[in-house]
């Protein structure tokens, strides 16, 4: 018998085998050997399908910062609500043109007064009706919409959109603003084509008057809208503040003939600091300077409050 054993086959192939798995490239991983780096967008999991969905569907509705173009969006839309509900232009224009003709019909408003300062009441009256349209707008017209929309939750529904609450703020101030500034245009225009008022001696130092007494007004309105927890309580507000301010102005009695009492009281209320301001711009001189800081220490201190208490929802 034959005792010679074959030799034990070599396993098949080993060297090659070994040799193709150090030579694999990357392209020739196994989808087993693959990490959840490398997989594809079709190999994501259900879970990460659906979130990835939702978050490009966030990202598409309400992107991280608010466009600019949206606060012109909003402004023209204030501005159709504000055409709509022109209260602010009724009693900020129609009320002053109406107190304009009745004062231009007293023939005793025509003749120059000593008592006055050499200047004639209807003179006296116009910075009064300037100083009063300011107060109207900033006391009335100003807090009734912030508080409104507090109270209905708007200001808390824009806080989950990329369009920031403060915006609302904004968008009333230049509406307002405008208001202003029209009004006492045409105001201004009236009195001097219709009435005969003489042009603003020093129409530099009327705008610095008049823009001081409306940031000390509007601060004032933005106080007010900030405790008013009502539409009907802002109002309340705005007119126990307005009423005692116009007095002061010298709506019922000019500031000139009043005691000296109330003159110095007048002095530091801001209708008495801008009435004077404006009375000196409109006849030439510049104001002193005691008016001007009397405004912008109430700007200042009332803005502070307003930015204190001002509450979003």
């Amino acid at each position: 018998m034959n005792t010679h054993t074959l030799p034990r086959p070599k396993a098949p192939h080993s060297t090659t085998l070994q040799k193709a798995q150090l030579e694999k490239t990357p392209l020739e991983k196994t989808p087993l050997e693959k990490t959840p780096l490398e997989k594809t967008p079709l190999e994501k999991t259900p879970l990460e399908k659906t979130l990835f969905s939702k978050a490009r569907l966030t990202r598409a509705l309400l992107p991280e910062t608010a466009p600019r173009a949206a606060f012109g969006q909003i402004v023209r839309n204030e501005a159709r609500l504000a055409w709509r509900l022109p209260a602010g232009l009724i009693f900020g224009v129609g009320l002053p043109v109406l107190l304009l003709i009745i004062f231009n019909e007293i023939p005793s408003f025509h003749q120059v007064q000593a008592s006055l300062g050499g200047l004639t009441a209807f003179d006296v009256y116009v910075p009064i009706l300037i100083a009063m349209v300011i107060a109207i707008i900033a006391l009335i017209s100003l807090p009734g919409p912030l508080v409104t929309y507090r109270d209905q939750g708007i200001l808390r529904r824009l806080s989950t959109t990329p369009v920031p609450p403060s915006w609302v703020l904004a968008v009333q101030l230049v509406i307002q603003f405008c208001i202003t500034i029209t009004s006492l245009l045409i105001l201004i225009v009236v009195s001097i084509t219709a009435f005969g008022l003489d042009v603003p001696k020093n129409p530099g130092a009327l705008v610095l008057a008049i823009v001081l007494s409306i940031a000390a007004m509007f601060a004032i309105g933005l106080c007010i809208a900030a405790i008013a927890r009502s539409g009907i309580a802002a109002r309340a507000i705005g007119a126990a503040a307005f009423y005692p301010m116009l007095f002061f102005s010298g709506m019922w009695f000019p500031r000139e003939l009043m005691p000296a009492l109330l003159q110095n009281i007048s002095n530091v209320t801001p209708l008495g600091a801008a009435v004077e301001a404006i009375q000196d711009s409109m006849q030439g001189q510049f104001p002193p300077a005691e008016p001007l800081l009397v405004l912008a220490g109430y700007a200042l201190v009332f803005a502070l409050i307003a930015g204190r208490f001002f509450r979003w929802e």
